[in-house]
């Protein structure tokens, strides 16, 4: 999914973008770290989460108790998952540049860490530094 193809997603949401934003690997693309990600991951108020079961979402609690729902094919969305800030990207709510480094560090797997230092190196070399 590139970056227009998450736009149009989003754009097409039945929620407010006040309760939601855009976290994982679609941050990377609305950041221009990567060109394009598997799934579109958010994360969610507690309000959005409760109106999500209420609308029959099938959901898994995750370790620490939060809901995670599966919206379709290519859609995640995750109870109050957030580090740091949530900022504008272009119109769309979306973790801070912060929060997504700690986000991914705190997964801690290969594959996020390796996110990381794309993250830093790519940012870094566009000059907006955030370390």
């Amino acid at each position: 999914m590139n970056k227009s193809e998450i736009l149009r997603k989003l754009n097409v949401l039945p929620y407010d973008p006040q309760s939601y934003w855009v976290v994982a690997g679609a941050a990377m693309v609305l950041y221009g770290v990567r060109a394009e990600t598997a799934d579109l991951d958010l994360g969610c108020t507690g309000a959005l989460a409760d109106r999500l079961e209420a609308e029959g979402y099938l959901y898994r609690r995750t370790e620490d108790g939060k809901r995670w729902f599966k919206c379709g094919d290519d859609v995640e969305i995750f109870e109050n998952w957030l580090y740091d800030k949530i900022i504008s990207v272009e119109g769309v709510p979306v973790i801070s540049v912060e929060g997504l480094v700690e986000m991914k560090r705190r997964l801690g797997r290969e594959k996020d860490l390796r996110d990381v230092a794309l993250i830093r190196k790519t940012l870094l070399y566009k000059g907006d530094s955030v370390w």
